[in-house]
């Protein structure tokens, strides 16, 4: 008859398996993390290797400089840098009311059994691969920007030199509805979790207070979810600034600094899928890789302007805690 195992035996075996577990659970975790900052370096280090001959060329006046001649060799980047601002900007102006209402309704006014279908419709945009969006883009949202919108945009707000000019079918107007399209999936449901996530109490405690709807979420919801919104439509941004494909098939393929939106242009990603294939010279190679170095940079901050956005959103609700 075998002994029973006695509880100090017992209690050092699980001490042995919780230090292993831990030891483990460390060493993965550390591997994991270490792999993605390897990973990051490496395609950093890799980008700017082989922009290295353009970036010894031109130096910084790359980015300063406008045009882009393969014939002659001459590349500069700030039209195309003007171009990614000024579509990712509208696109994200745009999308955020409609991103922060879509949440709303969702979360706070649809009915419970229109919210499911309608999550459900609004996720399935992020689902349509952007080829296809941009493709759409060329049938039919350009055809209706270039004859209806923009010619109407034009008789009442001419005036304004962002509706100025000649309407046509492509774009940067229509590159920033494109973009629109595809950040709203993104943006309106993290604010619809951001929502939802709301206390109970919080909001039941306002209206009992006798607050109006609106003023419920105006002085409850939008504070305590700032910090989330926020981060969610800069999480927009970058897809905004990154998209390549469906902002090379409506753009127009357009060159110089144009304040009209009616007016063909061409940002970073899409001169970079547009013509690295085609690429003939090795120079013209190291220059779209410097505008993909470029972009890389760009994201960074942008990344990086989230987090302070939303530590300091959260400093603010802590009292400085």
């Amino acid at each position: 008859m075998s002994a029973v195992p006695s509880t100090h035996s017992l209690q050092a075996r699980r001490r042995l398996g919780d230090r292993f577990g831990d030891v483990f659970l460390h060493g993965l975790t550390a591997a994991a993390a270490a792999a993605a900052a390897a990973l990051l370096l490496g395609i950093a280090w890799k980008i700017f290797d082989i922009a290295y001959p353009a970036i010894s060329k031109f130096g910084f006046a790359f980015v300063t400089r406008q045009g882009w001649d393969a014939v002659h060799n001459k590349f500069g980047a700030l039209d195309l840098i003007w171009g990614t601002a000024l579509t990712s900007f509208f696109a994200l102006v745009i999308a955020a009311p409609v991103s922060i209402a879509i949440g709303l309704f969702l979360s706070e006014l649809a009915p419970r059994g229109a919210r499911t279908v309608i999550a459900s419709l609004v996720e399935l945009l992020a689902a349509i691969p952007s080829v296809v969006l941009g493709l759409w883009g060329i049938l039919v949202l350009g055809p209706f920007v270039g004859t209806h919108l923009e010619p109407w945009l034009h008789s009442h707000l001419g005036f304004i030199p962002l509706f100025d000019g000649s309407p046509q079918n492509a774009g940067i107007l229509v590159a920033i509805l494109v973009l629109t399209i595809m950040i709203v999936p993104i943006t309106s449901s993290i604010c619809r979790e951001l929502f939802t996530g709301v206390p109970a109490e919080l909001e039941e405690g306002a209206l009992a207070l006798g607050a109006t709807r609106w003023e419920m979420v105006r002085g409850v919801v939008l504070p305590y979810t700032r910090s989330g919104v926020s981060a969610a439509l800069i999480l927009g941004l970058g897809r905004a600034i990154g998209e390549a494909i469906a902002v090379t098939q409506v753009s127009g393929a357009g060159s110089g600094i144009h304040w009209s939106l009616f007016a063909t242009g061409d940002t970073l990603a899409s001169r970079i899928a547009a013509q690295y294939q085609g690429a003939s010279t090795n120079l013209q190679i190291a220059s779209l890789v410097y505008l993909a170095a470029i972009l890389l940079v760009i994201s960074l901050l942008v990344n990086l302007a989230a987090q302070v956005i939303v530590r300091r959103f959260s400093y603010e609700r802590t009292g400085g805690s």
